[in-house]
């Protein structure tokens, strides 16, 4: 018995189940006040029972009840086909497509970086401060002005936002790699200077396996920055499809339930691309013979 309580899923679900009793409890307190005046302007009459059960039950409600996102999940993930402008599914891909390419953008652009800035003490002084202070504009100022810029030249569609989702996941992924490829004990390099090593050498040989911790540790970063990244650059766009769209949507019509089911599926899917870079990293670790 204590093993089980003690084990990793029964930590979780106990963690579940306090957020959704809060969650009960928050939806009927913020949503009584809206319940409270319509009462009273109908001169209807209630108590608390009653002001519980509508609260949970608000068509348009400040914040929607557990019960109320999973059916409007439910309805939006396999009540329509996959192809429906009204699915779920249909959204999530093309937001999912923007992740993944803006994510292979950035971590090419990313990685490269981080040989250069290693190997070229030139950049080292010259590129890195400025990837830093890259990070200090905010990306809503940033994402407007990509889509406008890349519409100029006729670049629309997914690719606006996979540069957006590029420029944020990069900086994690340069940090990290650099860090990975200084990790090197000074003895080890030292080793293969006597070895008459070349710098191709060091690199395969000893720096690129010592930064394979780090790589993997900033791509599960990355890979959830990009996810926002490519949802921030579908609200500016006025996109018709992709999670953003939706939220977009809730938005200018009230529909919170709209919004709150987008917001657990975006991050579902993080969530999701965060297992799959661990399990890439358990795979590579274990060819690499780190993982027995």
């Amino acid at each position: 018995m204590n093993r089980l309580l003690n084990s990793t899923p029964a930590a979780i679900a106990a963690v579940l189940a306090f957020i959704v009793v809060i969650w009960y409890g928050a939806a009927v307190y913020l949503n009584s006040d809206v319940l409270i005046d319509k009462y009273e302007r109908k001169k209807t009459e209630w108590n608390f029972q009653v002001l519980v059960n509508d609260s949970w039950s608000m068509g348009r409600p400040v914040l929607p009840a557990p019960h109320q996102i999973m059916e409007d999940m439910n309805k939006s993930l396999f009540g329509h086909k996959i192809t429906s402008k009204r699915s779920l599914v249909y959204h999530g891909w093309i937001t999912i497509s923007s992740t993944l390419v803006g994510f292979v953008m950035g971590g090419v652009l990313g990685i490269l970086l981080a040989i250069g800035i290693v190997h070229v003490p030139t950049l080292n002084k010259s590129v890195l401060p400025w990837i830093i202070a890259s990070q200090t504009i905010p990306i809503l100022a940033v994402a407007p002005m990509i889509i406008v810029v890349l519409g100029a030249i006729g670049l629309t569609g997914l690719l606006p936002k996979a540069f957006i989702s590029a420029y944020l996941c990069f900086f994690p992924i340069v940090i990290g790699m650099v860090k990975g490829l200084r990790s090197p004990d000074p003895i080890h390099l030292d080793l293969m200077k006597t070895y008459n090593a070349t710098q191709s050498q060091k690199f395969w040989k000893l720096r690129c396996p010592a930064s394979t911790p780090f790589l993997f540790a900033s791509f599960k970063v990355s890979i959830a920055i990009s996810l926002v990244g490519a949802i921030v650059g579908e609200l500016p766009a006025g996109a018709r499809a992709g999670l953003g769209a939706r939220l977009l949507t809730g938005s200018y019509y009230g529909q919170t339930v709209q919004i709150w089911s987008a917001l657990i599926v975006a991050s579902v899917i993080a969530a999701t691309l965060v297992f799959l870079m661990s399990f890439m990293e358990k795979i590579v670790q274990k060819r690499m013979g780190v993982l027995t």
